[in-house]
């Protein structure tokens, strides 16, 4: 043991010369198994209980927490990194209160330069054309996605995709809110979230042909692989939008599921067959809906869920007192 360590060992040596000492093994036992403990300030061998150094500095913050609740109110850092803004939340913004840092009200001369200030400020956090675009399609992005109730991850998700066509070039000849709504429907899709492309188009107001041609666009060029819609994405969906209870909705399930195993779901559309099942289990648990109420929330034609039904029916042998 050097001179050195045991000045620190004898807490000789003040914190600010303590603090350098990286110590990799025990100066005892040579053992590399050490241990921090923060509590008493020091740094122990595990094998042989050597105190190597004393006065080490936490260099955690200040306060403590033992919640996440907690954590998250005493952490003391900026905005979250985000993709739904062009800038991803990283630029500064001049407040428009006109007061100091000890609160009170700035002179008229500094008031005209803050003005001055904050508004080349907000002209040069969008500087050329590429974030003009991005600035406009993001904020079509969330209106679109709060029409529709979605998600942070559906946002977040959309703002990715929409970033990697601009880096790629393929908004030139083709509309944003077209070229938007179908980066909304492929992150519902990769999330599977039920949402059809009547309600994204519906949502966006735009021709539901042009958000399903931009769709396809999206994925040729970025060649990204999306899983088919599976009917039971949509039970929950449509179990909410008829208020049928969780006992339904299982059954729902579980008649989906049957239904598969004996391939029954292949070939068919899957809201008419997440429809058809809500119907059947709707009418085992009692709580019968009517085929049109059904229609209207799946969004499919009344003879649609009469002919799903009769297959399902007739297959799983169901015997259904109407």
């Amino acid at each position: 043991m050097n001179s050195d360590e045991k000045a620190v060992i004898s807490g000789a040596l003040p914190i600010s010369e303590v603090e350098p000492v990286k110590v990799q093994s025990c100066p005892e036992c040579g053992s590399t198994k050490l241990m921090r403990d923060y509590d008493c300030a020091e740094i122990v061998c595990m094998d042989c209980g050597f105190v190597i150094t004393a006065k080490i500095a936490d260099r955690g913050p200040e306060w403590r927490a033992f919640t996440n609740e907690q954590r998250a109110k005493r952490t003391r850092v900026g905005a979250p990194l985000t993709y739904t803004i062009h800038d991803k939340g990283l630029s500064t913004m001049i407040d428009w209160h006109d007061r100091d840092v000890y609160g009170r009200s700035l002179p008229s001369g500094q008031k005209a330069q803050m003005y001055r200030l904050r508004k080349w400020q907000r002209r040069i956090r969008v500087s050329d054309a590429t974030e003009r675009n991005l600035a406009f399609a993001l904020s079509e992005i969330t209106k679109i996605a709060n029409n529709l109730n979605l998600p942070k991850n559906i946002l977040e998700t959309a703002s990715v995709i929409y970033r990697k066509a601009v880096k790629e070039r393929l908004i030139r000849g083709r509309s944003i809110q077209g070229v938007t709504a179908a980066a909304i429907y492929l992150a519902c899709r990769q999330c599977k979230l039920a949402r059809t492309l009547e309600e994204i188009a519906q949502a966006s107001h735009i021709n539901k042909k042009k958000v399903g041609r931009s769709y396809r666009f999206l994925i040729n060029k970025l060649n990204t692989h999306v899983a088919p819609v599976k009917p039971s994405q949509y039970i929950a969906k449509f179990s909410n939008q008829l208020t049928m209870q969780g006992k339904t909705e299982e059954i729902a399930y579980k008649i989906l599921t049957t239904a598969k195993e004996l391939k029954l779901t292949s070939g068919r559309g899957p809201t008419g067959m997440a429809a058809a099942a809500s119907y059947i289990a709707s009418v085992l648990t009692g709580e019968k809906r009517t085929q049109r109420e059904v229609a209207e929330v799946a969004q499919v034609t009344e003879v649609t869920i009469r002919n799903r039904y009769k297959e399902l029916v007739e297959r799983l042998m169901f015997q259904m007192a109407l």
